[in-house]
């Protein structure tokens, strides 16, 4: 799902493009994509744009007579920079928002389309506001304030809209690995130390980010939008090393998510136990990171004895010179 540096991103570069400039109509390719009848989506046809905006996720464009087209890309919506008309693309298409200028495309690859645009009033669009401070605004004060506010988990606590806004599952991970802390710490065994650290780490990440994405789109549009980055550190690379220790990534998995994190790094060498393999396991769930690298050692030599491939070899050689 895009998150705070992807949609911030997606936010500056509409604003470049379309403000000032009025929103000719919005072609949909399917109805259910519009969540709202009042005011109607025509209602906002031939105004000029005045705004665009991120609120927590989502796009926001303000057109003149305080009307507002609100867009959640969800988990696959993407947006594409086009030329004026161009057409809607089947399978994966949603909708078109034309401008004199050209035309924003937007697309869901996947087969439960679960984003939305709504049409709000000025006072509509507080019921879109979680309530979460800004991560990149907020003082560290507020920072720990909204932290503490509930003894959620780590991982939960930063992608809870309620509590921070725009952070989802992938800045997520890297955040806590920049932090060198646990995903399942719970926030209010964090001591002063800790909570800078993670609020430092916080900013660092979401800037870091946001620049990486600016610079790699310059005055175009984003086309490589995506929650798996080669450049991260942990997000996305279960089964990989970790570009600080070397040791493998690992992940708990949980519903339609999933948290990746370095054992070494930041849980120091304990496993997270995942749900569903150690109710499988059970006992035989691995608690720490050398048990599992001795444990998977061992089965490799169980199914390939040391010097058996090499002796096999040997012994076809001497056969093919008799």
């Amino acid at each position: 799902m895009p998150e705070l540096p992807d949609v911030t991103v997606y936010v500056e570069r509409l604003r470049a493009r379309v403000v000032g400039q009025p929103l000719e109509r919005v072609r949909l390719a399917t109805p259910f994509l519009l969540r709202t009848v009042d005011p109607p989506l025509s209602a906002t046809f031939g105004r000029e744009v005045r705004e665009v905006r991120r609120l927590g996720k989502r796009i926001v464009l303000g057109v003149e007579g305080e009307l507002f087209l609100v867009l959640h890309l969800m988990i696959a919506g993407r947006l594409r920079w086009r030329e004026r008309g161009a057409a809607v693309t089947r399978k994966v298409g949603l909708a078109a928002f034309d401008f004199p200028v050209g035309s924003v495309l937007l697309s869901e690859a996947a087969t439960k389309k679960r984003a939305s645009l709504h049409v709000v009033r000025a006072e509509g669009l507080r019921a879109f506001d979680k309530g979460g401070i800004e991560p990149l605004e907020a003082s560290l004060e507020d920072f720990r304030n909204a932290l503490l506010s509930e003894n959620h988990t780590l991982k939960r606590a930063l992608t809870d809209p309620r509590l921070f806004s725009g952070i989802g599952n992938a800045y997520s991970d890297e955040i806590l690995f920049s932090a060198g802390l646990s995903p399942i710490t719970r926030v209010q065994k964090l001591n002063d130390a800790e909570i800078e650290r993670l609020f430092r780490a916080t900013r660092g990440t979401l800037e870091r980010w946001t620049d990486e994405l600016r610079r790699e789109v310059g005055e175009g549009f984003p086309e490589k939008v995506t929650a798996f980055r080669e450049a991260m550190a942990v997000h996305g690379r279960y089964g990989k090393p970790c570009r600080v220790c070397g040791t493998r990534v690992q992940r708990i998995r949980y519903a339609d998510n999933e948290v990746n994190y370095c054992p070494r790094c930041q849980t120091a060498g304990r496993l997270l136990a995942d749900r569903a393999l150690s109710r499988l396991l059970h006992e035989d769930w691995p608690r720490t990171i050398e048990e599992l690298e001795a444990a998977e050692e061992q089965r490799s030599s169980a199914v390939t004895p040391p010097g058996t491939r090499d002796e096999r070899k040997r012994e076809k050689a001497r056969k093919a010179r008799r």
